[in-house]
């Protein structure tokens, strides 16, 4: 609901780390890949219960995922760099609930496996929309130039990421939280269903 508003925020200093970058060797890949290490380490992080090791992983993470499409932009994309990008934000989405599932399972499994199935009904409604978005030749740089066509909902990427800071801060509170942010996932879901019917049933 807020990505966009806050590209023109982010993006500029990232554009300045990326035009460093790209007179090294480093390529966006590489800073994908990384990245999705980092999602691995803030993952072990959180069932050891080092939270806040944990909180300087995911923002360190997301640093990560604006600044592989910075340095895109700078050496130029590749259709590999945007699988990346996509299938390694979902791997991040998913571990840190799995990481609070494993750090106290008989508090948090039930409400992050809630979470986690909320994940997977935001995230089929947007990616089912892309593939369709490419077959038709739709396109949008609402959110910035992107690899796949980015459908706007109520929880995107700004709002995972303040409930992810929140677990960090606020641990013993998991499942409140988690519950919460699944129902806004579930409701964000339901109207991107809503949105694409409006869409495509003229089509």
């Amino acid at each position: 609901m807020f990505d966009s508003r806050l590209r023109p925020l982010i993006d500029p200093p990232l554009n300045l780390i990326a035009s460093a970058l790209g007179r090294t060797p480093i390529t966006a890949n590489a800073v994908s890949i990384l990245g999705l290490g980092l999602a691995g380490l803030a993952l072990m992080s959180i069932a050891m219960g080092w939270f806040a090791l944990a909180l300087t992983l995911i923002v360190a993470n997301r640093l990560m995922d604006g600044l592989d499409g910075a340095v895109a932009r700078v050496r130029g994309s590749t259709e590999l760099g945007g699988y990346y990008d996509i299938v390694f934000d979902f791997l991040f989405y998913g571990a840190v609930p799995l990481g609070f599932a494993l750090y106290d399972p008989a508090a948090n499994a039930l409400p992050a496996a809630v979470l986690l199935a909320a994940f997977y009904a935001n995230g089929a409604t947007f990616l089912g929309f892309s593939a369709i978005a490419a077959k038709l030749g739709l396109s949008t740089d609402v959110q910035g130039k992107k690899s796949i066509y980015y459908f706007a909902g109520i929880a995107e990427g700004a709002e995972t990421i303040a409930v992810f800071i929140a677990f960090c801060l606020l641990p013993d509170w998991f499942y409140a939280i988690a519950y919460g942010f699944a129902a806004l996932c579930f409701a964000s879901a339901a109207t991107r269903i809503i949105a694409v019917r409006d869409v495509l049933k003229d089509r």
